[in-house]
């Protein structure tokens, strides 16, 4: 029989394997954030992140002045370069483009004019090996809890 320090142990060590697992599920392939942010006068954002080959990338700059400076994989050796756009900005401007090698994607909006200005978008990206890790802690402590609950069924430590 299971005593109720066990059970509960045993509980909320399944109970952490179920959601680290699936959460890790999750993040593997291709993952989508949609953008939607403000950017206030003087400020800057910076969105980094890896991309794939032939993914698809959406980007609306909506304000009175801004710059965009938008950095692709890019090889020196050879034609190709990518998208690299460094430039300001006025009104409004619309980039769509498909990554044509893996790699780093980086976006840096700076508001430069007297008022806000909108970013909006959609950016398709894979998760990093940090993300891997940040959803098998879970798992690990989970399993390390169900042990450490399992030892109170086999013999009552002493203090307990």
């Amino acid at each position: 029989m299971l005593s109720k320090k066990t059970a509960v142990g045993i509980g909320i060590g399944c109970f952490l394997i179920i959601w680290g697992s699936y959460f890790l599920i999750l993040s593997f392939g291709k993952q989508t954030l949609q953008i939607d942010e403000t950017i206030e006068s003087g400020k800057n954002t910076v969105y980094q992140f890896e991309v794939q080959n032939h993914f698809r990338q959406l980007l609306n700059v909506t304000g009175n002045s801004f710059h965009v400076k938008i950095e692709t994989p890019h090889d020196d050796q050879s034609l190709y370069q990518g998208l690299q756009v460094d430039e300001d900005f006025k009104n409004k401007v619309d980039f769509v483009w498909f990554a044509l090698k893996d790699g780093q994607h980086r976006i840096e909006v700076t508001n430069t004019g007297d008022s806000d200005v909108q970013v909006t978008g959609s950016i398709e990206f894979v998760s990093g090996s940090l993300e891997f890790a940040k959803h098998m802690l879970p798992i690990i402590s989970g399993i390390i809890i169900i042990g450490i609950s399992a030892v109170f069924s086999v013999r009552k430590p002493r203090g307990f």
